[in-house]
């Protein structure tokens, strides 16, 4: 089954590649391996939810876009190379703007996690860093990069 086929059947449907917000392509190639930027959780263009998790934002909210950034982060792969080139997923970094007292960035990171297996199954295990931060841009809750093994 092709990767479009499985998107297809989990009811997901790539967005547009997310436009750069400063000096920066999506994503690059070299080798056989594809790294992307920094995704944020852009949904048409427009962040729907700012601020802090555990603060303006939930955890739960969190996860859902970390699942939003790491779909994005599959259109700007699919846009380089093609998503059924790609053998398995090896690297992801998650990036959760929270509060000091908010320790939940693992599970917040899960919702790209947890994508990527849906999409990828086993080839979609990975591994991975959850980083809490003071800010990101634009007041993204989320920000995720992906690395993964190209054909």
């Amino acid at each position: 089954m092709s990767v479009a086929d499985r998107l297809l059947q989990l009811g997901l449907e790539l967005p547009a590649v997310v436009p750069p917000v400063a000096v920066y392509v999506p994503a690059v190639r070299t080798g056989n391996l594809v790294f992307t930027s920094g995704q944020l959780p852009m949904v048409d263009g427009q962040l729907h939810l700012v601020g802090k998790v555990g603060a303006l934002v939930t955890a739960e909210q969190a996860k859902d876009l970390a699942r939003t950034c790491a779909l994005n982060g599959l259109a700007a792969i699919d846009a380089l190379v093609g998503l059924d080139s790609v053998v398995r997923v090896v690297k992801v970094v998650g990036f959760v703007a929270s509060t000091p007292d908010f320790t939940g960035q693992p599970g917040v990171v899960n919702g790209a996690s947890e994508l990527l297996g849906e999409v990828f199954g086993d080839a979609g295990s990975h591994a991975r860093s959850a980083v809490g931060v003071a800010a990101l841009p634009l007041d993204a809750p989320v920000e995720v990069e992906l690395v993964v093994e190209v054909a």
